[in-house]
């Protein structure tokens, strides 16, 4: 019986990760085919037909609910780690700092090689922070990750709120000479940044290396910096969502009240927040405000809603077509999180076919849906001759290496 609900949830994370790997294809669509700050914006670098429509799905159903979604499941899986390596013999905490480290060059080179919005790094640095608290009973861990997550991001909001005052009166044209200066500023940063980005993305692959890391080469560390309040947080309340028994032991109607409650309410704030900012269109000082901290807490609300609704549908599904290919898909997250960065920057980038400044926003859709199949497709061919994805094998294998 033990053996049976371990391998059931091993398979319901496996599950609900192929979910989120596909979700974050939807918002990094955008990073892959423009400039970094296009995914704060529909209106950067410009306004496309069918452009705000693509947005304003993203946002509300996928921007921030992915990646919280993805964080709480790593923390998952470093508590799935520790007990693997237990099993083998081997310290489970030197370890994770080893598979973290390791985690932390691919995601250097993710970023440096490939792509501008690696989150490996990210997930690095924030996991060495979570270790520190993996042996803290669940409820320990969520009475410090949660309240922690709410007052940082709350607090990030609320720190931003003057500045989009201030915009709001340069828009409406009764602020004052200085903040007039300051928006001006910040327009101009906003375009230096799309111009650099711009030139990496039409660059061949030695160039783009070398522009980026030229101008951009702490980036990773700024993220994971900038970060770390959300990420943290959010991988030690998944630690204890599966040392609690949310995975096997919750009841349905704990799931549905959890999936219906933070879908619907952190839904209806992100709808909200939506039409305001559409309303003002689009402010930039408030777009970045919005994504960057203000919706941190319906963030948590939907991925929280997500995990549980996924949890309650996996039995259903998991012997369908679909669940095979969704638990095989989670199982190759890493091969196809990186796998989707070369595909994606094979079709828009100058070093492959350089499609980026040719596609309208309103058709990346169109790619969201074949990097999906691609992710489905591939991994349910390889599991079948192969225990591991490719770069999961690896990144185990140096993480823990086999003993002569």
């Amino acid at each position: 019986m033990a053996t049976q609900t371990s391998h059931f949830r091993i398979e319901a994370i496996d599950f609900l990760r192929g979910v989120a790997v596909l979700g974050i294809l939807a918002i990094n669509i955008t990073g892959f085919w423009g400039p970094s700050l296009a995914t704060f914006s529909p209106a950067i670098p410009r306004m496309d037909p069918g452009g705000e429509a693509w947005f304003g799905v993203a946002f509300v159903v996928f921007e921030g609910k992915m990646r919280a979604l993805f964080s709480l499941l790593f923390g998952a899986s470093m508590v799935l780690f520790a007990e693997a390596a237990e099993r083998s013999g081997a310290n489970p905490d030197r370890a994770q700092l080893r598979r973290l480290m390791w985690l932390a060059v691919f995601g250097y080179l993710h970023f440096a090689l490939v792509w501008w919005g690696d989150i490996l790094f990210t997930y690095a640095l924030c996991g060495m922070g979570a270790l520190a608290l993996r042996r803290l009973p669940p409820v320990q861990q969520l009475t410090i990750a949660l309240p922690f997550y709410v007052v940082t991001q709350t607090m990030s909001a609320f720190v931003a709120l003057p500045g989009i005052f201030a915009e709001q009166a340069v828009l409406a044209g009764i602020a004052s000479p200085q903040d007039v200066a300051e928006q001006a500023g910040m327009m101009t940063r906003i375009g230096q940044s799309v111009s650099e980005d711009i030139a990496i993305l039409q660059a061949g692959f030695i160039r783009a290396i070398g522009l980026k890391l030229s101008h951009s080469a702490l980036h990773p560390f700024n993220v994971a910096f900038s970060t770390f309040t959300e990420t943290m947080p959010l991988m030690i309340i998944g630690m204890a969502a599966l040392r609690g028994g949310f995975f096997t032991t919750w009841s349905r109607r704990r799931l549905a009240w959890l999936a219906v409650g933070g879908i619907a309410s952190g839904g209806v704030l992100s709808v909200l927040a939506l039409q305001w900012l559409a309303a003002h269109d689009w402010p930039p000082r408030a777009m970045f405000a919005a994504i960057e901290h203000g919706m941190a807490v319906p963030h948590l609300l939907m991925a929280a809603g997500y995990a549980a609704a996924l949890v309650l549908v996996f039995p259903w599904v998991k012997d369908s077509g679909l669940g095979r290919a969704l638990v095989a898909a989670g199982r190759c997250a890493f091969t196809n999180y990186l796998g989707t960065s070369v595909l994606m920057g094979a079709i828009f980038c100058g070093w492959g076919l350089g499609l980026g400044p040719e596609v309208s926003r309103g058709y990346l859709p169109g790619f969201v849906l074949l990097g999906w199949a691609a992710m489905l497709v591939w991994p349910q061919w390889w599991l079948a001759r192969f225990a591991q994805g490719p770069l999961e094998g690896l990144w185990r294998n140096l993480a823990l290496p086999k003993r002569a």
